[in-house]
């Protein structure tokens, strides 16, 4: 047993190493299922784990938690049965009237999600959609920039666990809506690129309920160790299919009840 232990936080280690070169070069490295297996999910958490120590030894703040591979496609497509989560950091959040810059980014894609924005802990208790939903300050439309180290995209489970599960960037929208005026499930949502339409869904999209997407998660951070607090934000998962973007690009999501959000992205570098 403590051989198998220490081959892991060799694994661990290296796993780790690759993601964070490839961060820091921007250019994408090999999946690193080859060093961690591709369904280990206790491992794959493990090297998340180290790229969250990375970032807070290097000054970065936690302000919430993503959710990723609610929708039951994309599951089937990772041979999954079960979504994953990411830490979100104070510097992966953008305001709509700031230019992100694309150079941060390896192989965005684009995803329109609803956010919550929680005004209580979500600690104790059965954490179920009764309790989650009184716990939300208000709702938010949101746009996640999905990202991912591993090249070409060539992901399994492990793969985006590991690499934070696939996290960018993201920007909320002005509007902020309380659940007494705003359900989640009932969302519809559009999403274009330059004035194109790309993806659209709705709530039922996300694990059936954005709000069961945010009881999953508040059971699963619990249970590592760290769960949701008062003033988190959380992105639920995405409503339609993502979709790639380039420099130049700006995208904006509708999503009903929440009104729009908009991101704007500088031109490829020359």
């Amino acid at each position: 047993m403590s051989q198998r232990i220490d081959t892991d936080t060799a694994a661990i280690g290296e796993a780790a190493a690759r993601l964070l070169t490839a961060a820091a070069s921007g250019v994408p490295c090999a999946p690193i299922r080859d060093l961690i297996g591709a369904t280990d999910i206790a491992v794959a958490y493990e090297v998340q784990k180290h790229l969250t120590e990375a970032k807070l030894a290097a000054g970065a703040t936690i302000v919430g938690r993503k959710i990723g591979l609610t929708s039951p496609a994309v599951q089937a497509q990772l041979g999954v049965d079960r979504p994953d989560f990411g830490v979100l950091f104070d510097d992966m959040v953008y305001d709509e009237d700031t230019v992100i810059p694309i150079s941060r980014l390896l192989q965005p894609k684009a995803e329109a999600e609803v956010a919550f924005v929680l005004a209580e802990d979500l600690a104790d208790g059965p954490l179920d959609i009764e309790q989650v939903r009184g716990a939300v300050a208000y709702a938010v439309a949101a746009l996640e920039i999905v990202d991912s180290r591993v090249a070409d995209w060539d992901i399994k489970f492990a793969d985006t666990v590991a690499d934070n599960a696939s996290s960018g960037v993201y920007v909320l929208g002005a509007r902020q809506v309380t659940l007494d005026e705003f359900e989640p499930i009932a969302a519809e949502m559009t999403m274009s690129i330059n004035g194109e339409t790309v993806s659209t869904g709705n709530g039922a999209a996300c694990l059936g309920d954005p709000l069961n997407a945010l009881s999953w998660l508040a059971r699963t951070a619990r249970e590592f160790g760290e769960p949701l607090r008062a003033g988190q934000v959380v992105l639920s998962g995405a409503l339609g299919p993502m979709a790639p973007l380039t420099g130049g690009d700006v995208v904006r999501a509708d999503i009903t009840g929440l009104g729009s959000v908009t991101a704007t992205f500088s031109k490829e570098e020359q």
